[in-house]
């Protein structure tokens, strides 16, 4: 397996004001190694955090989904090469949840990185067994991150 470390880069864009603390270095280093503890070698993450109409265009154009959603991973790999994906996050839906769930805006934006960074490690939820092991990791990364 490669060196995530070295042969990596993990990039956040902002299509829309971002709230996302300056601690990118920090959270980048922690993103490696949470591919690392998942034994997921990756190329490039591309984090794009964009509003919600932004999103919902990207969610009809390409998933030929109707609805606002507040993340939506795309794996650009191809047979079975080390992962480059583009992670789009809805800052609009990510306020909105934190507030629904009444958690802190930051601890659920963490979640949402986290939450693509597992979708490309290859963790799904569209099952309900699936969905439960995805929020066990979500919390787990929340937990080493300190969120």
């Amino acid at each position: 397996m490669p060196d995530n470390s070295t042969r990596s880069s993990i990039q956040f864009n902002f299509l829309k004001q971002s709230a996302l603390p300056a601690e990118r270095r920090r959270l980048k280093a922690f993103l490696t190694a949470l591919f690392k503890k998942e034994k997921c070698a990756f190329i490039s993450l591309t984090y794009v955090f964009c509003s919600d109409d932004y999103l919902l265009a990207i969610n009809q154009q390409f998933l030929k989904h109707d609805s606002y959603t507040d993340i939506i991973s795309f794996d650009l790999s191809t047979g079975g090469a080390p992962v480059e994906g583009e992670i789009y996050i809805s800052l609009d839906r990510v306020k909105e949840n934190a507030s629904f769930l009444q958690v802190a805006y930051s601890s659920e934006l963490h979640r949402v990185i986290f939450h693509g960074a597992l979708h490309l490690c290859g963790y799904k939820d569209k099952r309900a067994s699936d969905k439960a092991l995805m929020r066990k990791k979500e919390d787990q990364y929340l937990l080493l991150y300190g969120k």
